[in-house]
């Protein structure tokens, strides 16, 4: 055969293996992001809720749902190295079921020690609020909203962690399909919680944070049902001795899952502080980036998915050995993250009003609110791309179990530099809060550079973390 028929060959046998690839990655990525979507809008209905109960309640449970994300985001995080771990089981093939299996026990282990001094802190939410600059009127009703809201956190943690099982074994349409009922119960409990209607009690804002908790609470038992019955699940006998402990693994998803919790809560954080730096400002710009931060969220929830499939796929390879399937898997899901954040930010920069007013009523009461969300909008379009090239990154390296320098990196680009400059333009600029939205821009755009780097380097010099 002649150099040049080897050559196609190669080129063929590679670019059948490229496609292959994106067909895994959008089989498994579609009901993730599906799910993420449906996630997002069980947050976004207690956003547009509040909306219409008032601009300043809405304010208050803005400041309680940041607060509350802050401490949740650092949960999740632990939570997630369950994911690369258990796909790293499945792709090494040797004891996979006990060690998928022992792996999910201590997940719930994890969560059970992390939930109860989160309760502790949120329960008495005001003074921190307060010392964070807020209004003691709002303080009070965020506090108030975080009384019934703080309890969806277990649940919601338990979730993830089953979530991140069926995800392993890459099946996740089951948690769509759960996931997509949450989202219509979720709207019409804290409808009728809210204002009393459906014959429930009027609680008002308490009532939508204690309609939250009840769904995530039925979301999580379904979810629970359907591993204890479906036959691929069932097998792995996830719940079996869930109160043996197992130290060694434990401190190995502490050590995994910690960093990772840490640059989750430094992005996540990040936009929490946004919104406490907003109430310096006034309530109005609270509302606002509230609104606005819901609609950069529900485009994020795509490249999210993305960034969680990175991570199976990867740590599939990473247990096989195989270095050159690695690098694809990546490249792959990053490739698709960024193009679809390039088409959200063409949206987001076409018609940001009518988005605005998909949240808010279009009345003079609303007027402010929306010209401020629109203006912040403008900035969110910018980074829109930046930020899916971040979360996908993230994901991807994470599926090599390197966290560590990740983390770091997060806590420079976010708050060293994003915050920062952020508060700078703010408040010594005088650009208020596009100036606040303008640091965040940059701060994503620095983490992107960053996780590439990271990840390019990592690949040039065939060198892959120590699996943990």
């Amino acid at each position: 055969m002649s150099s040049r028929a080897v050559t196609l060959s190669r080129n063929l046998t590679e670019t059948r293996a490229w496609r292959a690839e994106l067909r895994a990655t959008l089989s498994l990525a579609w009901p993730l992001i599906l799910a993420n979507l449906t996630m997002a809008a069980i947050q976004a209905s207690d956003v547009v809720l509040m909306g219409w109960l008032g601009p300043r309640q809405l304010a208050a449970a803005a400041l309680g749902i940041n607060l509350n994300f802050a401490f949740s985001l650092i949960c999740l995080g632990l939570v997630t190295a369950s994911s690369p771990m258990m796909a790293t089981a499945l792709g090494t093939r040797r004891h996979a079921v006990r060690e998928v299996r022992r792996t999910f026990r201590q997940s719930f282990w994890l969560v059970a020690t992390v939930t109860l001094p989160v309760w502790l802190i949120l329960y008495h939410s005001a003074p921190i609020i307060r010392a964070l600059g807020q209004e003691p009127a709002l303080a009070a009703d965020a506090e108030r909203f975080l009384h019934g809201y703080l309890w969806s956190m277990l649940p919601f943690l338990l979730f993830q962690a089953m979530r991140n099982f069926v995800s392993a074994l890459q099946r996740p349409g089951w948690v769509l399909a759960i996931s997509l009922g949450g989202v219509v119960v979720n709207f019409a409990l804290g409808y009728g919680l809210i204002f009393g209607r459906f014959g429930l009690p009027r609680l008002g804002i308490f009532g939508g944070g204690l309609a939250s908790s009840i769904v995530w609470a039925l979301l999580a038992a379904l979810l629970a049902v359907v591993i204890v019955t479906d036959r691929q699940f069932r097998r792995f006998h996830l719940f079996g001795r869930l109160w043996r402990p197992d130290w060694p693994r434990y401190g190995r998803m502490w050590r995994l899952g910690l960093p990772i919790g840490l640059a989750m809560g430094f992005e996540g954080g990040v936009f929490s502080a946004a919104a406490y730096l907003m109430g310096l400002i006034n309530a109005e710009s609270v509302a606002a980036h509230a609104v606005a931060l819901q609609i950069a969220a529900l485009s994020f929830m795509v490249p999210w998915g993305l960034s969680q499939t990175a991570t199976v796929r990867v740590g599939l390879f990473l247990g096989q050995g195989d270095r050159v399937a690695i690098g694809r898997a990546g490249w792959t899901a990053w490739a698709l993250g960024v193009s679809f954040m390039g088409l959200m930010a063409l949206t987001i920069w076409a018609i940001p009003r009518d988005l605005m007013t998909l949240f808010l009523a279009d009345t003079p009461a609303n007027a402010r609110v929306i010209a401020l969300g629109v203006s912040f909008l403008g900035i969110a379009a910018i980074f829109q791309v930046v930020d899916g090239a971040q979360v996908v990154g993230a994901g991807m390296l994470r599926g090599l179990h390197d966290t560590r320098v990740p983390m770091v990196f997060t806590f420079i680009g976010y708050w060293a530099i994003g915050i920062g400059v952020g508060a700078w333009l703010a408040f010594s600029r005088g650009w208020a809060g596009v100036g606040i939205w303008t640091g965040l821009a940059i701060g994503l755009a620095i983490v992107a550079a960053l996780m590439i780097w990271r990840w390019s380097r990592l690949a040039a010099i065939g060198l892959l973390p120590a699996k943990s």
